[in-house]
């Protein structure tokens, strides 16, 4: 009985992996680095693991530019590829660029709940790519758009806090300052951080499709 059923292989997932899937992993790799390096900011306030997190945003676009890049060559679309993009998306310009406001010094209450809902908004705008591109994969026509700006958007508040921080602009100096609101602190820099979970959730904001 059930001799036409072959044994698992170890390690059987990531001989299955494609090539441009090993390039997404390096992206997810990059955003882990970034929460850890903005860890070890908060507990030295060295500058040097500030940066070091800063610059681990553009490494993981790359890696997240190439692994597209290199599935289109090599013609090697799966939807493992789809998920593990949305997965190491959501690590590397989702909840890195939070952990690097949280040790710049936006983590008054209210902060807390603006940079929850940018993670959530991210979350949310990689879900509806993901049933989008199902959709899409369904069907005989391609369209010419997708709805919100993409995640990796978020690169730009990673240089704005790196710029912040060069200009020694962290903490108390922060843009903008800090506010006193009712039993919590706001940081008015984090309104970037809203704006831009709003744009990724938008439904009448238009993004042409590479």
């Amino acid at each position: 009985m059930n001799q036409g059923i072959k044994p698992a292989r170890h390690f059987s997932m990531i001989r299955g992996f494609h090539l441009a899937d090993f390039f997404t992993l390096a992206n997810a790799a990059c955003g882990v680095a970034a929460v850890f390096f903005a860890m070890l900011f908060i507990g030295t306030r060295e500058k040097e693991y500030f940066f070091a997190a800063a610059a681990m945003a553009p490494a993981a676009f790359f890696f997240d530019v190439l692994d597209g890049m290199i599935a289109r060559w090599r013609h090697e679309h799966s939807p493992l590829g789809r998920e593990l993009d949305s997965l190491a998306d959501v690590i590397s310009f989702g909840m890195a660029p939070a952990t690097l406001a949280f040790a710049a010094g936006i983590r008054g209450g209210w902060d807390w709940i603006a940079l929850v809902f940018f993670v959530c908004c991210g979350v949310s705008r990689l879900a509806r790519f993901n049933v989008t591109a199902e959709d899409l994969s369904q069907g005989s026509t391609k369209v010419a758009y997708f709805e919100g700006t993409p995640i990796p958007t978020s690169v730009v508040l990673t240089a704005i806090l790196a710029f912040a921080a060069w200009q020694d602009r962290l903490d108390d100096r922060l843009y903008g300052g800090a506010w006193e609101i009712g039993p919590w602190t706001f940081h008015p820099l984090v309104l970037l951080f809203v704006l831009s979970g709003s744009m990724m959730i938008s439904k009448t904001l238009r993004i042409p499709k590479p």
